[in-house]
């Protein structure tokens, strides 16, 4: 009896192959923040929902952010950014794309968690800009997985071309300065 539970418990923790299937973003669970930074000192956090993403068999990673689902806890402002920064009409989503090494994760059992060094490609607003990424990579699940970042990702807003939205934005709220540079961070959730 005791033999049996014993090998029932190896089994239970033993790492499962993370390469068998394809992942799925479970958007309830998963995040993308940044941060904006006016006046040189006033810091405010924002967020945006209904991701979506897959990392497929081979590692190739994709999240779609829609730009519409920007909350900054004010709706005017949400609006100004939909409208003049992000011009969702015409550019609905920016999407994040990595390639990933599934396998060096697979030695993973649950609750284990390891960081690793990832290059990221953001898309949108027909700009693309690459990012050097540090991640925490945790087995939360037989088939669940989450990523996030370590650190926060530091982006510019010139990289995608929104130059010219942060100065609408910074004469509309009759600011002396809005940073472009932009902190993201990230948890994202994947079930198989």
């Amino acid at each position: 009896m005791l033999k049996a539970l014993i090998t029932a418990a190896a089994l239970t923790t033993a790492p499962l192959a993370l390469s068998a299937a394809d992942w799925t973003l479970d958007s309830e669970a998963s995040t993308v923040g940044f941060v904006t930074v006016k006046e040189g000192e006033i810091a405010e956090a924002h967020s945006f929902d209904d991701l979506t993403g897959t990392v497929a068999e081979g590692g190739e990673a994709t999240v779609s952010i829609p730009l519409a689902s920007v909350e900054t806890l004010i709706d005017i402002r949400n609006e100004r950014m939909r409208e003049i920064l992000f011009d969702v009409a015409n550019f609905p989503e920016a999407t994040v794309s990595a390639e990933i090494d599934l396998a060096a994760y697979e030695s993973l059992g649950e609750g284990e968690r390891t960081q690793d060094d990832i290059t990221i490609t953001v898309a949108t607003n027909d700009h693309e800009a690459t990012y050097d990424a540090t991640v925490n990579v945790t087995r939360i699940g037989a088939d669940r997985v989450a990523v996030s970042t370590a650190r926060p990702v530091l982006t510019d807003a010139r990289d995608f071309g929104y130059g010219d939205g942060v100065a609408q934005l910074r004469e509309i709220a009759g600011l002396e300065a809005i940073s472009p540079a932009v902190p993201v961070n990230f948890d994202l959730v994947f079930d198989r």
